[in-house]
């Protein structure tokens, strides 16, 4: 006699409690009680064969065969939210819900704008936006649609070259009225910088390109860009900031500009949607709204 399979049900509080630390947190997360949630993870490891999360001080630790398992149930949740959506869009017409991935400042300081004319385009049309400077999965579904700083590998995907943005080094106006402006790289040893706090494989390539900068000190660190920009146009300091952004406030001033930073940009979306009237209408209507963005 075959042993059924789990209700994917369990699956989605498993992967809960691994997000969120805890029954008590991840039940709450799902809108369920305590002694259900115990009683999914329970299900879930007698259908296993072994234990899924053990306590410790800081709450539910997973075990080693539980962090193999995750990115199967992260998929598993992929795939029902990507069922949704599709759903979500079944019937003549651009309606629906599309999910877009894009990095903190695209996403917050230029995305916006573009989206509020898509809505008024298409009144059916639903927008989730994913801020992230990570690379979503396309192929996995974690996203529709996504705009990137770095150019797509993954096949099965319909990708475009929008073109580039200049990044550089930016400050306000009172800062520099106040500490004065640099003429030279190495002046900015004197004065506040802002940065990011862990070092990445992509900032690693932008510092590598600002020769010179590679050891200078942070005064402010984060992984943030958005807080990045705004302690720039608090006056804090100097800091990287895309050269486009910064022309739309005239309290922002560019310094040495001849150091500066292209990245290109791009916007992929999976083959299988290219068809798709809410996609195709996001994805064209991204590449035409970031056209007046990008160089």
């Amino acid at each position: 006699m075959n042993t059924p399979a789990p209700d994917w049900s369990l699956y989605r509080s498993f992967l809960a409690v691994l997000q969120e630390g805890s029954l008590s947190a991840a039940a709450r997360a799902l809108g369920l009680t305590q002694p259900t949630l115990a009683r999914h993870i329970a299900a879930l490891e007698e259908a296993a064969g072994f234990t899924l999360f053990t306590r410790s001080q800081q709450g539910l630790a997973p075990t080693d065969a539980a962090l193999e398992l995750k990115p199967y149930a992260e998929q598993l949740a992929a795939t029902a939210a990507a069922m949704l959506r599709v759903a979500s869009g079944q019937g003549q017409g651009v309606k629906g819900t599309v999910r877009v991935s894009a990095s903190e400042i695209v996403g917050s300081q230029v995305l916006p704008a573009i989206f509020a004319g898509l809505r008024a385009t298409h009144p059916l049309l639903d927008i989730e936006l994913v801020l992230s400077n990570t690379v979503e999965n396309l192929l996995r579904r974690d996203a529709d649609i996504a705009v990137r700083m770095v150019e797509p590998v993954q096949e099965a995907l319909v990708v475009k070259r929008l073109g580039r943005v200049t990044i550089g080094l930016h400050a306000h106006r009172n800062y520099l009225a106040r500490a004065g402006t640099p003429r030279t790289l190495e002046a900015l040893r004197t004065h506040s910088l802002i940065g990011f706090d862990r070092e990445t494989p992509a900032i690693r390539a932008i510092r590598a390109r600002l020769q010179g900068f590679e050891t200078v000190h942070f005064a402010l660190r984060t992984d943030s860009d958005i807080a990045q920009l705004m302690a720039i146009k608090a006056g804090f300091g100097i800091g990287l900031c895309q050269v486009a952004l910064a022309r739309q406030d005239s309290n922002l001033v560019r310094v040495l500009p001849s150091v500066s930073v292209e990245l290109g940009v791009w916007l992929a979306m999976h083959e299988n949607l290219r068809t798709t009237p809410r996609c195709r209408a996001v994805y064209d209507g991204l590449a035409a709204g970031l056209a007046s963005h990008v160089d």
